[in-house]
């Protein structure tokens, strides 16, 4: 079970085998340059600022994951 620490709320907190952090991270930092490079019109910014939140709680879920298979091996290690 994963915990939330915000409000936001999710569905499926699954990642298909496919998703990758770091294809996330580079596409949010170029979703970012073009928003502030005025590349885009209005309607494009609101929607590139959303893909860019959906990745951000994407790579969240995926360190919140991790970070709990990490404190449960320490929790075996222990043991």
């Amino acid at each position: 079970m994963i915990k939330r620490t915000s409000s936001s709320k999710q569905a499926d907190t699954s990642l298909p085998e496919s998703w990758n952090y770091e294809t996330k991270v580079a596409e949010v930092e170029q979703i970012i340059k073009q928003i502030e490079a005025g590349e885009l019109d209005l309607a494009e910014v609101f929607e590139q600022f959303t893909t860019a939140v959906e990745y951000l709680n994407q790579c969240q879920t995926f360190l919140l994951q991790r970070q709990q298979q990490m404190e449960l091996l320490i929790e075996t290690l222990e043991n």
